[in-house]
């Protein structure tokens, strides 16, 4: 039972021996899958922790928060390794399984969608180096906040679901696998 903070969000951590869970006032707790006990703990974010996703090889997770930003982890130690930056709260993050790329979804809160465009709105899907933090582009579709991101397990294309009720799958171009990162 957790008494002091909502469970928000929560994934298996490396072997399935824990589980990392992400709770409602931005703290991280890891805890033994056998005995419920928390084996560690970690506080990065000042908000609620909308979602976590661990790494292709399970060996770092990612969180997206309200406060603005999404944070990178070691799975076993959950330290903190690094950090990407929006100015409206992220509601989803995934890690590429093929790149050292990250993308981040999110928008301002639901409930103030209808009085903003979307322009403004912020609903973009936004790219990001792993290692340079950088953000390095942006594709647009939605026109409500985006709630959930995945890459697909090949790493050729990613899926996007928002508030504004659709799915969409965007593959990427050639030019996206000739560049050299």
């Amino acid at each position: 039972p957790c008494s002091e903070s909502k469970i928000t969000s929560a994934v298996w951590g490396p072997l399935g021996e824990t589980i990392i869970a992400g709770h409602e006032n931005g703290e991280l707790n890891q805890y033994s899958a056998k005995s419920g006990e928390i084996v560690n703990s970690a506080k990065e974010h000042s908000k609620q922790i909308n979602d976590i996703q661990t790494s292709r090889d399970m060996t770092m997770f990612i969180t997206a928060s309200k406060d603005c930003s999404a944070k990178l982890f070691d799975c076993t130690s959950l330290e903190h390794q690094k950090t990407f930056r929006t100015e409206r709260p992220v509601n989803s993050a995934a890690l590429s399984p093929i790149y050292d790329h990250v993308v981040l979804g999110g928008g301002q809160e639901a409930m103030d969608v209808t009085t903003t465009s979307t322009r403004i709105g912020k609903f973009e899907a936004r790219f990001f180096h792993l290692g340079f933090e950088e953000e390095f582009g942006r594709v647009k579709g939605h026109f409500g906040p985006i709630n959930s991101l995945a890459f697909h397990p090949d790493g050729k294309s990613y899926s996007s679901g928002g508030e504004d009720g659709y799915v969409r799958i965007h593959y990427f171009d050639q030019q996206y696998f000739d560049f050299e990162f």
